[in-house]
């Protein structure tokens, strides 16, 4: 189990599954990233591309303790659901319990942020009990962008339509959501930062604690190879040159600088520094 401290306020990793995604000629994951394209990028190896030049791609959650706070930064797929990414195949995985081993109870979580709302970052916010879906955390605000929830609601196709109804709506029917700004601020050193493009509502997660700074990306970068082609973009970025802008403007500012960049998908060690490496950036990690 990955952790991390910023000053006051402590990360922690919680793995719900790792799965390779080899390169596909009609249906690229990256467009670009090849195998070919990846072994140009020696610092890839060993921990972000496989042998054959397939890229790990990580599933997780990161529970961010700071004074006063106990937070939750997206929900991974979840148990009991059949979902396109999983070959409609239901997850049994043993996540609530890793939870557990890190030291966080369901009923100790204060709030859940998704950075977006797509089906890798909302399936724990609910499970499955008695037929019926339900809260995960019982005593936390979910809070959920406002300029997401819209979008989705007004143009979700099936699937997503699917994931807002088992992982959002129970948080609706119980009271626990709450609507909240790009720029929404959750304590002293925790707040929200627009990067919008992969969705039109995407937020990252901001930390800073005793001159000590952070970034929780979400899906501004899928895989550190985007950290040295930003112009490789996932098909299914809402608007691309969006995207690409986002990616571009993060790189730059935490580029070469103290800040800690924790990667939503990246492999482990998962959170490093980005720094100069020739006309492009390298991502160095940190061992948690």
């Amino acid at each position: 189990m990955l952790r991390w401290q910023i000053g006051d306020v402590t990360v922690t990793r919680v793995l719900e599954i790792e799965m390779p995604v080899p390169y596909h000629d009609k249906h690229p994951f990256l467009a670009g990233a090849t195998p070919d394209a990846l072994a140009e990028i020696p610092w890839l190896s060993p921990h972000y591309v496989t042998p054959d030049g397939a890229l790990r791609l990580s599933i997780h959650a990161l529970l961010v303790e700071a004074p006063g706070l106990r937070l939750v930064v997206d929900t991974c797929i979840g148990n009991d659901r059949p979902r396109r990414m999983t070959g409609r195949q239901p997850l049994s995985t043993g996540f609530l319990a890793e939870m557990e081993k890190a030291g966080w109870a369901r009923d100790s979580v204060d709030a859940v942020v998704c950075t977006h709302l797509h089906v890798d970052h909302v399936g724990w916010n609910t499970m499955l009990v008695d037929g019926a879906w339900v809260p995960t955390f019982p005593r936390a605000r979910y809070l959920i962008g406002r300029k997401e929830y819209d979008y989705w609601k007004a143009e979700g196709d099936e699937d997503q339509q699917v994931i807002l109804g088992d992982s959002i709506q129970p948080i609706f029917d119980a009271g626990l959501a709450e609507l909240v700004e790009s720029d929404h601020r959750l304590s002293a050193e925790v707040a929200l930062k627009p990067t919008p493009g992969h969705t039109p509502g995407h937020v990252s997660v901001a930390i800073e604690s005793k001159g000590q700074r952070a970034l929780i990306t979400g899906d501004i970068m899928h895989h550190p190879c985007q950290v040295a082609r930003p112009d490789w973009a996932p098909p299914f970025d809402a608007d691309v040159a969006q995207s690409l802008a986002t990616r571009q403007a993060v790189l730059s500012e935490v580029g070469d600088s103290d800040i800690l960049v924790i990667g939503t998908h990246f492999a482990a060690p998962t959170a490093g520094l980005v720094v100069r490496d020739g006309e492009t950036w390298r991502f160095e990690g940190a061992a948690g």
